[in-house]
């Protein structure tokens, strides 16, 4: 049996954030490959001036927004937003908000970051953003 590209991306599609969290890991384990971007090379510095320069950190443009805790009392509440967030079934959100600490979302925007941490803290959810 023959499967087309169309077929895997299709079945891909169709994966909640968690499946294809597993899925990915699965992959990385049998082929012993991993499927973090690179970090790009900093350029090594002329003499002199441009060291100093070449120290700079990057501004971070990718973050992790992680669920650390909740108050018991508002659980149902914060399986609501994470849900919303995520688009996640009730089972999976569920198992993500009993599970803490685990990631909402992974490589957001600054905004988008702030927005979810926002969303969660205003039901009791303390929230990590790296």
């Amino acid at each position: 049996m023959s499967v087309s590209k169309e077929d895997v991306i299709g079945f891909i599609e169709n994966m909640t954030v968690l499946e294809l969290s597993d899925f990915i890991k699965a992959l990385e384990e049998k082929f012993g490959v991993t499927a973090a971007m690179p970090m790009m090379a900093a350029a090594a510095p002329a003499a002199g001036a441009a060291a100093p320069a070449a120290e700079a950190a990057e501004e971070q443009t990718e973050f992790n927004v992680i669920l650390t805790g909740y108050e018991a009392d508002k659980k149902i509440q914060v399986i609501k937003v994470v849900r919303a967030i995520t688009s996640l079934g009730l089972k999976e959100a569920k198992d993500l908000v009993e599970g803490v600490p685990k990631p909402v979302k992974e490589a957001v925007s600054k905004d988008e970051a702030a927005n979810i941490k926002k969303q969660l803290e205003e039901v009791s959810g303390q929230v990590k953003v790296e």
